[in-house]
């Protein structure tokens, strides 16, 4: 059996990071890599990495490239590359990417559609 492992890049990699001590409602937009470590409801809409940490707890539908999920998310996730979603993280909602990564000991539920890749099979 192959044992799957994230490398998670240093905070210093990402361009902008949410504290843990934030609690944000809104929108967010962003194009570079975003490390959301606080509390976020509303809606993300992103073109570039998304990393929900640990602590973090996540209401809102999301839309990225790539999106590692480590904490909680209430909402429904779509990549344009991959969502991997940690032994850690919990997703409760749809996720839409042509690649998906779900590591033994996550929670989700939902329904899972990989997209994409290979369209028509």
């Amino acid at each position: 059996m192959t044992e799957l492992r994230n490398e998670m890049p240093e905070d210093e990699n990402f361009d902008t990071i949410l504290s843990a001590d934030i609690d944000f409602s809104g929108i967010l937009n962003f194009e570079k890599s975003f490390l959301l470590r606080g509390k976020l409801s509303g809606e993300i809409d992103a073109q570039g990495l998304l990393v929900i940490d640990e602590e973090a707890v996540v209401d809102a539908n999301i839309n990225a490239s790539r999106v590692v999920i480590r904490g909680q998310v209430k909402g429904n996730v779509t990549a344009s590359e991959k969502v991997e979603l940690t032994v850690t993280g919990k997703l409760l909602g749809n996720v839409t990417a042509p690649e998906i990564l779900m590591e033994t000991g996550c929670l989700f539920n939902g329904l899972c559609t990989m997209a994409g890749k290979n369209p028509g099979l």
